[in-house]
């Protein structure tokens, strides 16, 4: 529809181009130039000594009478052509800022489509962490390590975890820290608590990375980083053996509240 109102559109802009003051101006002069013209033959040259004019004087008569007329359109002439470069200059302008809209259209639709892909993802990760700290509390406060947790209170956990809570064993590790508990052992201490941290730590930091392909202002990076998985995840690191790792880098709230301090006060100056 779009394209047939630009057709229709067209003879128009053909119309108005027509109708330019300074093309009708033009004409009005050549006529009435041309009128003056044929007086000035008509009165003081005469019409049968004219025709029988030499070429020479002829020419030179026809050059002088219509080299007014030549400069007068070529004067026209310039002015339209510049009108005209003026009106492609607005429609090249135009399109590019349709362009850059469009561009901006389709990142921001790649973006989305990149962020749901994310959240997909996300929710199976989430899960595989949930059951990776879950045979990790088991190991180490379960049945199977100094029974902390009951059979019970355990299956409770999975039953939890089965549910749709995956976030349940790594909470109960930060509350086991709030208490004082010292992680380490729980982490590390054995080769089968070692690789499970491991796993945890390495499928954390991959989702971690994909959050931050498809972030623009770092508010779903943080969202994974303040989850219980990120918070389990840092202490993790804290504590490797072997790795030193670098800290998580998180948006500070106070840096955030600075920076808009800064912009209030600018704009109120």
């Amino acid at each position: 529809m779009e394209e047939v109102s630009e057709d229709k559109n067209i003879p128009s802009v053909i119309e108005d181009q027509h109708k330019d003051w300074r093309i009708l101006f033009g004409l009005v002069l050549t006529l009435v130039w041309l009128l003056l013209a044929v007086l000035y033959i008509s009165t003081n040259v005469g019409w049968s000594y004219f025709i029988y004019l030499p070429i020479g004087e002829m020419g030179n008569f026809l050059e002088g009478a219509f080299a007014p007329l030549a400069f007068l359109w070529l004067v026209i002439g310039l002015f339209i052509q510049q009108s005209v470069l003026a009106e492609n200059n607005r429609e090249l302008r135009h399109n590019n800022v349709q362009s850059e809209k469009q561009t901006m259209a389709i990142a921001a639709t790649e973006m989305n489509a990149r962020q749901e892909t994310f959240f997909k993802i996300a929710d199976n990760t989430r899960r595989q962490l949930g059951g990776i700290s879950g045979l990790l509390l088991q190991s180490s406060k379960g049945p199977q390590g100094d029974e902390t947790y009951s059979e019970a209170e355990s299956m409770e956990m999975w039953h939890l975890f089965a549910t749709g809570d995956f976030e349940i064993f790594s909470r109960n590790f930060l509350v086991l820290s709030g208490k004082g508990v010292d992680l380490q052992p729980l982490f590390y201490g054995t080769q089968i608590r070692c690789t499970h941290t491991d796993n945890f730590i390495m499928n954390f930091d991959r989702l971690l990375r994909l959050a931050k392909e498809c972030d623009t202002n770092g508010i779903i990076t943080d969202a994974q980083l303040h989850s219980a998985h990120g918070l389990l995840s840092s202490r993790m690191r804290e504590l490797h053996p072997r790795i030193k790792f670098k800290r998580y880098e998180v948006t500070r709230s106070s840096s955030y509240l600075e920076q808009i301090i800064k912009n209030s006060q600018g704009q109120t100056q």
